[in-house]
């Protein structure tokens, strides 16, 4: 499991760089064909990993619940702040995106993951344990990573 810790903190570690440079005008623009932009698709990758791993496992998750529904599978920017992400805000996502594996692994190695529900992906993985979540979040960032190469080009 040492390898799927290591693969989820250099997965992220590489969609920081990818987006370095942007202007925050670019994380929260929303390229055509698209119904979210960059800064919501990497708190969404926070979100998801706490969904998987935490909320499945019956454990309290590690961000509100407000970000939780903001930033879900199905959510999009809202049309109140035309999905504006702030600087502040993206700063503090991105302080997530990197301090909550490191919070998961250290979770994971003294024991807290007891309990799993199963459950069925979007895809059709079932998930019926903590590893078997752990292994499907590196699958799904990875398709985020995809997409956020995808909209760089288009910001």
């Amino acid at each position: 499991m040492n390898e799927q810790f290591t693969n989820l903190n250099k997965g992220r570690s590489l969609m920081l760089k990818v987006i370095d440079g942007l202007t925050i005008e670019q994380l929260n623009t929303i390229p055509k064909g698209f119904k979210n932009n960059i800064a919501w698709n990497v708190a969404h990758l926070v979100v998801t990993q706490q969904l998987l791993c935490y909320r499945i496992s019956g454990i309290p998750c590690l961000v509100s619940e407000e970000m939780i529904t903001k930033y879900r599978k199905g959510a999009a920017p809202s049309a109140e702040t035309s999905g504006k992400i702030t600087e502040s805000e993206f700063e503090t996502i991105k302080e997530l995106l990197v301090k909550l594996p490191l919070k998961l692994e250290e979770d994971y190695k003294r024991g807290l993951f007891k309990e799993y529900t199963s459950y069925t992906t979007s895809v059709g993985v079932t998930l019926t344990d903590i590893d078997s979540a752990i292994q499907f979040n590196s699958f799904h960032e990875g398709i985020h990573l995809g997409v956020l190469l995808a909209m760089k080009k288009l910001v």
